[in-house]
């Protein structure tokens, strides 16, 4: 199994690293980064190249990991389904709704299978167990949700590149593509109509650190490529909490919030269906799900999980790599996200986007009518 990939940042070496573990067989062939950070991590033998065009010509790989910075995602998948690869994309696929729409047309040409998306929460353990259940809840009627991260790692968003919108299509896309995807999941559906509103009220000059302790928190996660050192005084555009109001086509609603400046951190769901509830938190390591008359459907406590395993987005990773190993060495045939389903999420959040910046709701139905029109569903 010849690997190569463009981008070799922690994300990528560290999903890569546990690609060699699960799949010993795979070989890393040469990668293309103008500023490699953690080359360590699949070799420092590895052949370096000077574009993805001639690395895939070069080395003609049985998988192409783009873990390039999000902006760029487009130009490399383009040169992959070119090329006639499997590709594996880190989230999110893109970071415009034009980018989206000519990918959508790409796809339609060269199938939907030769994308894998890396959306880790759909193979979470929570996830799993909470699909087990849903059937169970009756109809999804209502959500709540939010993704809370530490001042450390808020610190890390206010100074790596993952600041300017232009590079990475801004926080709510960035980051929450994750939790936005598993909701459209919970639904089985996708939003119609969204508002939002938020803005920077924490990663300011005002609250700069006063003491070596909280410095030292602040710059606790390392950014290498276009970073700055201040995240108090930070030239990004991105925001440092956002609220946000989904309609979704079947009916059901979701409240969710993000804040970058969380020091207790958590990441919640609370499922109310017509039958039952379920609530989780992916951070704090649990999941309940309950009947409507007290019964209780299921009660996971995740904080045993293997240490090293549960270090990396709650044990996702792993279980996401197990997967795809199976999926490409043909043991299973599909994989518990796709393509599509992080496209739809993607314009999901670009509109939440838009709302917050018009002040107004946004209506996605033209949206949804454009995207479906490329009949990826089909």
């Amino acid at each position: 199994m010849k690997v190569v990939t463009a981008g070799i940042g922690l994300r990528a070496g560290h999903v890569l690293s546990i690609l060699k573990e699960a799949m010993p067989e795979v070989a890393f062939v040469g990668y293309y980064d103008p500023q490699p950070t953690h080359l360590e991590m699949i070799g420092t033998d590895t052949p370096r190249f000077d574009d993805v065009e001639g690395m895939l010509a070069a080395t003609k790989p049985d998988l192409f990991f783009v873990g390039s910075p999000n902006s760029f995602h487009l130009e490399h998948i383009k040169i992959g389904l070119k090329a006639g690869v499997r590709i594996f994309t880190e989230k999110p696929v893109v970071t415009t709704k034009e980018d989206t729409m000519e990918l959508a047309a790409l796809l339609a040409e060269h199938g939907t299978n030769s994308v894998m998306v890396g959306l880790v929460l759909r193979y979470s353990q929570h996830m799993v167990d909470l699909r087990a259940v849903l059937d169970q809840l009756g109809p999804v009627v209502s959500l709540e949700a939010n993704e809370h991260i530490g001042p450390y790692h808020g610190a890390f968003f206010m100074r790596d590149w993952r600041r300017m919108i232009k590079w990475s299509g801004g926080f709510m896309l960035e980051k929450c593509c994750h939790d936005i995807d598993i909701y459209n999941m919970v639904t089985g559906s996708r939003p119609n109509k969204v508002a939002s509103f938020g803005g920077r009220k924490s990663f300011v000059p005002e609250f700069s650190p006063t003491s070596n302790t909280e410095n030292e928190i602040m710059h606790r996660k390392k950014s290498v490529w276009e970073s700055i050192d201040d995240p108090f005084r930070s030239d990004g555009d991105i925001i440092d909490h956002q609220t946000a109001i989904l309609h979704y086509e079947n009916g059901a609603s979701l409240a969710f919030h993000t804040n970058l400046n969380v020091p207790d951190e958590h990441r919640r769901f609370c499922v109310m269906g017509a039958l039952g509830m379920a609530e989780g938190d992916f951070v704090r390591g649990h999941l309940k799900a309950t009947a409507r008359d007290g019964t209780v459907l299921a009660d996971h406590d995740y904080t045993q999980m293997d240490a090293a395993r549960a270090s990396a987005h709650y044990g996702a990773d792993h279980m996401m790599v197990d997967d795809i190993v199976a999926f490409l060495t043909g043991k299973t045939d599909s994989l518990p996200v796709g393509v599509v389903d992080a496209l739809e999420a993607g314009l999901a959040a670009m509109a939440i986007d838009e709302a917050r910046i018009t002040g107004q709701i946004v209506d996605l139905t033209d949206t949804w009518t454009e995207f479906d029109s490329y009949g990826l569903r089909a």
